[in-house]
């Protein structure tokens, strides 16, 4: 349905740089004067012809800005030229001829810029703020300035047709309902986090699952408890589930420290008839050796001080009884290690729960955002490979284990696997990954 129309960018670029050049004639008629302007409008209506099927007034009108941009570059490469050489020739065509060919034309092209940026920066939601500064700072940087239009011109357009391509695919599945599982999804979020109305962990994953038919409801429990805390509380969020589905069962899906906390619930909290699958996302299984030698070398008084820190602040976020020692403790080598020998005896009793888990890295550490791009080297000496956080090696659990990654410097971080960021990256969609996961969880039967 999204279909881009390249023409409409050359019969753009060619009535703005008409507009520009007729400038030169105004003395020869007063006719020349309406065909600038009428250049000019044109230039300015075509951008919203562009591309057919953009889903949304934001991204019809961003799509209409990124045209203008895009377009940029490439008027002034006609426009330029001209204007030196009219520079060069004044005494043949005269001075007041180049005066006029140059303010009307600075004042032409500001404008068609000026409208084009404003309501990319306006509109665009992958751009990002650094990009956005980096257009700001190589702003008046010549050649400089034309290398960030050209990235910010890039990011939007893949925005814009993602999206959109997105939309229309889910229109055309919404009769299949591929994410209606027979039993509701249950999100557990990772350590350090709350599940919150406004600011959601798991990013725009939920409303994509929702579109596509899944019934979605979340684990609750504190952002710094211990795994044994999380998973009592974890217990109330299931039987809430139930008790306002009336299903019999739930699928959990758990990220990070999600997926210690519900295991624990469903073997060691007798859970488990109530549970028909477990997912876990990036979860160190094996612990993590980085989160023990912190906890090792760090001075008493300095973990203290920031355990009693993020404490105070988790209590006014609404957690009960944070506890940062715990909560970290648990996800060490040694702390996981014991609380698998404790659950093993019971976790090897489960009949009918499918067990699945996933881990993703790294490609190279400025590809994470801060913090993962500072911890990614750490991570990397004591437990190899990683995703900022947890190492390849930990992710491995239960019945079957996927280990992503993709092309190129980037590769896919802890946070981009709950979309934190709300980041389109290259190679992997987030969105369309959590589909596949459902929609495999749906041809189950769970």
């Amino acid at each position: 349905m999204f279909k881009e129309r390249p023409a409409i960018k050359i019969f753009d670029g060619i009535f703005i740089t008409a507009a520009c050049l007729s400038t030169f004639l105004y003395e020869i008629s007063f006719w020349f004067i309406v065909l600038t302007v009428a250049l000019t409008v044109l230039a300015f209506v075509f951008p919203g012809l562009y591309a057919k099927g953009v889903a949304g007034a934001r991204l019809r009108i961003c799509s209409y800005g990124n045209t203008i941009l895009s377009v940029f570059p490439f008027t002034l490469l006609v426009v330029v030229p001209v204007f030196i050489a009219s520079l060069i020739l004044q005494k043949h065509i005269g001075l007041r001829p180049v005066i006029v060919f140059a303010c009307v034309t600075l004042g032409l092209l500001n404008a068609y810029f000026w409208t084009g940026i404003i309501i990319v920066y306006l509109t665009s939601k992958q751009i990002g703020i650094s990009k956005r500064l980096l257009g700001i700072f190589c702003g008046m940087i010549p050649v400089a300035n034309l290398f960030a239009l050209a990235i910010i011109v890039k990011i939007a357009g893949r925005e814009i047709r993602e999206e959109s391509e997105r939309y229309w695919r889910d229109e055309e599945r919404k009769p299949l309902q591929v994410c209606k599982t027979k039993y509701p999804i249950l999100m557990v979020h990772g350590v350090f986090f709350r599940d919150s109305e406004h600011l959601n962990y798991w990013g725009r994953v939920p409303a994509e699952l929702i579109k596509n038919g899944a019934t979605i409801y979340y684990g609750g429990q504190e952002s710094a408890g211990d795994v044994k805390t999380c998973a009592m509380q974890l217990k109330k969020a299931i039987v809430n589930c139930l008790q306002e589905t009336g299903a019999d069962k739930v699928n959990i899906i758990a990220h990070s420290k999600g997926g210690l906390d519900s295991r624990y619930c469903i073997s060691m909290l007798g859970m488990a008839p109530y549970v028909t699958s477990l997912t876990t996302i990036n979860t160190p299984h094996h612990g993590c050796e980085f989160a023990e030698y912190l906890m090792n070398k760090a001075p008493e008084k300095l973990r203290n001080t920031v355990a009693s820190a993020y404490n105070k602040g988790a209590r006014l976020a609404g957690d009960t009884n944070p506890d940062f020692v715990k909560a970290v403790t648990d996800l060490t080598k040694a702390g996981v290690e014991t609380l698998n020998k404790e659950m093993a005896p019971m976790e090897s009793q489960f009949n009918g729960i499918y067990t699945q888990s996933f881990g993703s890295k790294l490609n190279h550490a400025t590809s994470g955002k801060f913090p993962l791009n500072m911890s990614y080297h750490f991570v990397k000496h004591f437990d190899g490979f990683n995703d900022g956080l947890v190492g390849e090696e930990s992710f491995k659990w239960g019945s079957d284990y996927h280990f992503l990654t993709n092309r190129g410097l980037r590769g896919i971080s802890h946070a981009d696997m709950i979309d934190l960021n709300r980041e389109n990256i290259d190679g992997f969609d987030i969105r369309e990954f959590y589909v596949s996961v459902v929609q495999g969880l749906k041809e189950r039967g769970l």
